[in-house]
């Protein structure tokens, strides 16, 4: 009984380790600052999505920008209550409460679903702006499933670099101790197998 229940928990190890690695893809976990080549390449915008935590997405955007990695802030997201400002507004008034001049920010205030963001957020950076590298933030366990919309859109001569938000209070390293994280993880991949699916919202 002692050696199933000792192979139980390393299975149960080795399952969290995977959809922990597997859903938080962060390219720039080792730069410490932009690069004129390579992976800590600077690029060309960097895009927070809202959603989940929404000031803490916007708040890393904006420490990103603060340490020169983009030119250029985009925010993504409609308001569940359309009554009150979009959630790409009160991140672009957060932003510029922060110090951020109000001519680098870009809105886009419709989008009410991770696939819409990637759509309509793609018009901005194909369109006006002629962005080629994008660096794509938003929580830790959406990470993935953000960057897959993106890249299903962004086109072979455009590139999207991951990184999740450090210290999400909706993801702690120990999310796995919480109903809410895994029913967090068992979401977000059961909306990535129906994005393979060609279901993806």
């Amino acid at each position: 009984m002692r050696n199933v229940l000792i192979v139980i928990a390393g299975l149960l190890v080795i399952l969290i380790t995977v959809i922990s690695v597997y859903l938080t893809p962060d390219d720039l976990r080792d730069c410490k600052t932009p690069a004129l080549e390579g992976t800590c390449k600077k690029a060309d915008a960097i895009v927070a999505v809202s959603g989940g935590n929404t000031s803490v997405r916007a708040k890393e955007a904006i420490s990103l920008y603060k340490q020169g990695w983009a030119d250029t802030l985009i925010f993504s997201g409609a308001a569940a209550d359309t009554s009150g400002p979009s959630n790409a507004e009160v991140m672009r008034r957060q932003a510029i409460k922060a110090g951020v001049p109000e001519n680098v920010i870009e809105v886009e205030s419709m989008a009410q679903t991770t696939k819409q963001n990637a759509e309509r957020t793609n018009l901005l950076l194909k369109g006006k702006l002629n962005a080629k590298r994008i660096i794509l933030v938003t929580s830790p366990y959406h990470q993935r499933r953000a960057s897959l919309e993106f890249r299903a859109l962004a086109g072979q001569k455009s590139s999207i670099v991951n990184h999740p938000t450090p210290n999400d209070p909706d993801w702690p390293l120990i999310w796995w101790l919480t109903p809410r994280g895994w029913w967090l993880a068992g979401g977000e991949l059961i909306k990535i197998a129906a994005f393979y699916a060609g279901e993806s919202r």
